[in-house]
């Protein structure tokens, strides 16, 4: 969550009082180092989660379980990372103004 609140916090900065130049760097970041970030967070989450939930039994834990490979797998490979590397490469394809 402070992932994304760094994020927002520093395009709404970047947007509100800062050039055109300064406003592509912020985003290029973003999409380039965030990304990044946002997916060790989530791998860590799921790690931590998975070995927590080792030692507890039931149908709804084992539904999960048998769940969240493909969830991690849509997550990995789902529309949103793909759009956010497509969004900043046509940001670094724009014109500068």
């Amino acid at each position: 969550m402070a992932l994304v609140v760094a994020f927002w916090t520093s395009t709404m900065v970047s947007e509100l009082f800062l050039d055109t130049q300064a406003v592509v760097a912020v985003k290029q970041t973003i999409a380039r180092d965030g990304l990044l970030c946002l997916v060790i967070a989530m791998a860590a989450t799921g790690g931590s989660g998975f070995a927590l939930g080792k030692e507890r039994k039931g149908r709804w834990i084992e539904e999960k379980k048998r769940r969240m490979p493909f969830i991690a797998g849509n997550g990995l490979l789902g529309k949103n990372f793909k759009a956010g590397l497509r969004l900043s490469g046509r940001l670094r394809a724009a014109p500068r103004i």
